[in-house]
């Protein structure tokens, strides 16, 4: 690799690793389309949708797992609904990654950019009144949590991802969980779901490691420090961003698909 693409990776996965600490989302969700498309714009290299997205698994593996660890400590966590939806959502996401072997490049796309819609949806969706509840005594509905959390795992595996820009939305309106207690609990959740999204890409060959291990580096400076600062910033604004977020990337993938045909 020259010096030029591992200043990308880096930058890439440092930028991304950030967000993903910041709003718990896994990171594939904005690494995925710059991944795929900034260095071939850039003319430095050019990369599958199977090579990017065995990649995002690797990354996301290391950047959810430093993102959960430093939040360990701050009592957000709802251990609870992470072993339901953690243990589900890591054989969903091993099942949807070594299943991706079997798809073309454009149908790998097309699934990134219907998850990324949907995530969308979803976060426009209203949650009236649901950060003024108390952290303490929170309960789900643990059949609704293990389904959720398969087919998640299924879908996002494909991409290589760990389905967190899913997950959050879900936690946030179907589950109920408040905003702060969302954002540790999916980082907890996207930690185990990247374990099966990994083996799987791992044994289809699909993972570079020259690239994956720059951008875990990244990952791993960067997530924690999102991850902290994610604790003091207010829930309404880690939702805009959420939303910002999950738009801008899902057109982009959509226009790519529908001018260039994936």
């Amino acid at each position: 690799m020259s010096v030029e693409l591992i200043l990308v990776l880096f930058l890439i996965g440092f930028i991304g690793s950030f967000l993903s600490g910041l709003v718990g989302i896994g990171g594939s969700i904005i690494k995925y389309p710059l991944l795929l498309y900034v260095p071939s714009m850039l003319g430095i290299a050019s990369y599958t949708a199977h090579e990017v997205a065995g990649v995002s698994a690797v990354q996301v593996f290391f950047a959810a797992l430093a993102g959960a660890f430093a939040l360990r400590k701050a009592k957000v966590i709802h251990y609870e609904l992470v072993l339901y939806m953690g243990v589900s959502i890591l054989i969903g996401s091993f099942v949807g990654a070594y299943g991706g072997r079997y798809m073309s490049g454009t149908t790998v796309n097309i699934v990134y950019a219907v998850l990324a819609s949907a995530a969308a949806v979803m976060m426009f969706l209203p949650k009236r009144g649901l950060d003024d509840r108390s952290l303490t005594g929170i309960t789900f509905n643990r059949p609704v949590a293990v389904l959720a959390a398969f087919a998640v795992g299924v879908t996002s595996g494909i991409v290589g991802a760990a389905g967190a820009f899913l997950l959050v939305p879900i936690m946030l309106l179907i589950l109920k969980i408040p905003t702060k207690m969302t954002v540790a609990t999916s980082l907890a959740v996207t930690f185990l779901s990247s374990i099966g999204s990994t083996v799987g890409k791992v044994m289809t060959g699909d993972v570079l490691w020259g690239p994956a291990i720059v951008m875990v580096v990244a990952s791993v400076i960067a997530a924690p420090l999102g991850a902290r600062l994610g604790t003091k910033v207010p829930p309404k604004r880690l939702h805009v961003l959420l939303i910002l977020l999950i738009t801008s990337t899902a057109g982009k993938v959509w226009y790519e698909i529908v001018t260039t045909g994936g």
